[in-house]
């Protein structure tokens, strides 16, 4: 293979299958679209199936999806199979369902702190567990997690939160040590401030979210659009000795 076609296969994912979980708004959403635009179907999967519906009519390419409770941590391996029956066994799974219940410390909940968990850790897992063997029997798969600027700082409200944000970082380790030799690479992206339906209290305050803007190197909260070229290069051949690691895409405000 030349330079030239080796260096315009690195991002070719045309003819691959992902699992986006969290498809039916924010960042999730985003990657499913980007993925499917880059030729991979898709199969998205949220609790919302009307918002589901509405991703899927409006892609771009080959979609799918599942409605499911990603809280349920013994169903999910019945989900996984659920994902697997439009275009077969994901060769890409995106963590990107998240849930950030804003509780104080005084005030967090049994109930809260497991719902934060099940949906911000354990979901993670237990699908990438359910996956891995088709993964492992074609020798090549990647798995992105989601990470947040919790997974380093502590910010107010988010103490349950910032805990599974930093099993996370954690976990993105562990499974590279697993996997990886299977040709199964893992890694995760750390969002900054985007505006999505997760960080809409953020954005409604315009001070609030402009005093976060100036607080990054760039000067700018991120668009959704800057997490397509990170999202790209973990999904793809162009990360092929990339694995374990977690990538800020925060527009600098961790290196301050």
């Amino acid at each position: 293979m030349s330079t030239s076609d080796r260096v315009a296969s690195l991002y070719n994912l045309a003819g691959k299958v992902a699992c986006v979980t969290g498809a039916s708004s924010g960042l999730g959403r985003q990657a499913a679209n980007v993925l499917a635009a880059a030729g991979v179907s898709v199969v998205g999967v949220a609790r919302r199936e009307d918002q589901l519906q509405d991703w899927s009519d409006s892609c771009l390419g080959q979609s799918a999806f599942v409605t499911a409770n990603l809280s349920d941590k013994e169903g999910l391996a019945a989900v996984a199979e659920q994902i697997a029956a439009p275009f077969g066994a994901p060769d890409i799974l995106i963590n990107a369902a998240g849930l950030n219940t804003r509780q104080m410390p005084d005030d967090i909940t049994a109930e809260g702190w497991n719902a934060t968990l099940d949906i911000n850790l354990a979901a993670p897992f237990f699908l990438a567990q359910a996956m891995v063997p088709a993964m492992r029997e074609r020798g090549w798969g990647r798995i992105v997690n989601f990470a947040s600027l919790q997974t380093h700082r502590a910010f107010p409200g988010g103490l349950s939160y910032g805990t599974s944000k930093g099993g996370v970082a954690q976990m993105t380790r562990a499974m590279a040590e697993a996997w990886s030799k299977d040709g199964i690479n893992t890694n995760a992206i750390g969002p900054g401030f985007f505006h999505t339906e997760l960080t809409a209290a953020v954005f409604n305050d315009p001070e609030r979210a402009a005093r976060n803007a100036t607080q990054t190197c760039i000067g700018r909260n991120g668009d959704v659009a800057d997490m397509d070229g990170p999202l790209l290069f973990f999904c793809s051949d162009a990360s092929a000795y990339v694995t374990g690691q977690v990538l800020m895409v925060d527009g600098g405000f961790t290196a301050k």
